[in-house]
């Protein structure tokens, strides 16, 4: 039986209940209305190894705090101002892992349809033991991929406006969204559902950084090329996070 790159990846999906248990949805039926090669449906993996100079493993992630996650939704705020302090490699790791890496089931941070549009950069000024540069998040390995060298903060901060605590924040995490994963599945609802998702990971980025005793602010006030451009990403640019000790 021959399938062709339409029909293929269609039909697997059509009979996925068999295999994950997950009802038939209305929005199945939006689905057949998409026309994608049969590689747009297989496991997003096209950002990592991809023109990298150098790879970083992050320590393992902390599953247990010493706050409950009570106290930091209590505590949660957006902070503007840090330390002149830089942070530790397991402090960046952390944060990370809790915006959206991999836990017991899946990922730490919901996804429709598990298309997981997002991609995550970190801008790097002072950090122990790691060159300032950006890096791209590589999270089925936990490990960080550098794609720039030198400290790009200053421009970052330029292109949001002049925001200042871009800049003198020793990390800024951004959050980027491949809107094709999602709307490819879910037509243009999809839309909605990436910037539910960024909502998800960046609020669980906020409560880690309260965790951990440092603070963190949302910023969506930026200009996307310029964004795109000092990262040389091909996302679209939907947060900035700042992170610093406070």
């Amino acid at each position: 039986m021959v399938f062709n790159s339409i029909k293929f990846p269609k039909l697997c999906y059509l009979f996925r209940t068999a295999f994950v248990g997950q009802r038939f949805r209305y929005s199945d039926f939006e689905f057949f209305q998409h026309q994608n090669p049969i590689w747009f449906w297989l496991p997003q993996v096209r950002k990592e190894g991809w023109n990298m100079t150098k790879e970083v493993k992050l320590p393992k992630p902390k599953e247990k705090g010493i706050i409950s996650i009570e106290e930091t939704l209590h505590q949660r705020r957006s902070v503007r101002d840090y330390k002149k302090s830089s942070l530790s490699l397991e402090e960046v790791s952390q944060c990370l892992w809790a915006g959206t890496g991999k836990n017991l089931y899946r990922r730490t941070a919901p996804s429709a349809g598990a298309t997981y549009p997002l991609e995550i950069y970190l801008v790097v000024g002072e950090v122990e033991g790691l060159e300032p540069g950006v890096y791209h998040y590589s999270i089925s390995k936990h490990h960080l991929e550098r794609v720039i060298d030198g400290d790009v903060r200053k421009s970052l901060s330029r292109a949001a406006l002049e925001q200042g605590m871009i800049e003198r924040a020793p990390i800024s995490i951004i959050i980027a969204a491949d809107y094709n994963r999602t709307t490819g599945h879910y037509g243009q609802r999809g839309v909605r559902y990436v910037h539910m998702e960024v909502g998800h990971v960046g609020q669980n980025i906020s409560l880690q950084a309260v965790a951990l005793n440092m603070g963190t602010v949302i910023i969506g006030a930026f200009d996307d090329q310029q964004v795109k451009e000092i990262l040389r990403i091909e996302e679209e640019p939907l947060y900035i996070i700042p992170v610093g000790k406070i």
